[in-house]
């Protein structure tokens, strides 16, 4: 797949057919996200690859499983929500994030090592290294797409990160920025109307 197009084809994928990913895609994969820049020329990231369902059920048990519709309209009150597309998007994304993952191929753990207090920097250039990994996933997602599969990634929201090494067993000295979840997606699968933006308007040419 040419590039633009990858990038123009890379979405969120939330609904997936069940296909096993070869090995050897899946390494194809991760090697993209391993050619990302990295903030020390190190590139300390490793990625917990799960296929064993088992494994995944007991790593997503602490995730909810679905939400009510009060409770959603809360959440979109609470997190002033207000764009017709951003709730619509948050509708379909939401009630999704226990099942989108269970229903994955594979599971994807990506890990950077920790070398400073992520959650509380005291400079921006703290974070540095959680800057790095996250175009690591950019390329990880450009690189499945390339592939012709689909993913999505959930960020862990309280204890989900603990949990999660209690399950997974990797070092305390490793930070895990979310869960992402790869496999084919389903024909029918909801395409997320994305908001239409005119680049030349975002694109200030020497100053605002």
């Amino acid at each position: 797949m040419e590039f633009y197009e990858a990038v123009d084809k890379r979405r969120t994928i939330r609904d997936f057919v069940s296909e096993e990913i070869p090995q050897a895609v899946v390494e194809r994969i991760i090697a993209a996200a391993m050619k990302a820049p990295t903030n020390d020329h190190m590139r300390d990231w490793h990625f917990i690859v799960i296929r064993d369902k088992e494994t995944v059920a007991k790593l997503l048990d602490i995730i909810p499983k679905g939400i009510s519709d009060e409770d959603m309209e809360q959440l979109l009150k609470d997190w002033n929500l207000n764009d017709s597309e951003q709730q619509s998007a948050y509708r379909n994304a939401v009630p999704k994030q226990h099942k989108m993952l269970m229903d994955a191929s594979v599971v994807v753990i990506p890990l950077l090592k920790q070398k400073t207090d992520i959650l509380h920097p005291e400079s921006i250039s703290h974070l540095n290294g959680f800057a790095s990994i996250w175009c690591s996933i950019e390329n990880l997602f450009l690189a499945a797409t390339a592939e012709g599969y689909g993913c999505n990634l959930r960020i862990p929201l309280g204890i989900e990160d603990k949990y999660a090494k209690k399950v997974l067993g990797f070092p305390n000295e490793y930070f895990m920025p979310c869960f992402i979840g790869i496999g084919k997606p389903q024909e029918n699968a909801p395409a997320i109307k994305q908001k239409d933006i005119d680049v030349k308007e975002r694109i200030h040419l020497n100053k605002w």
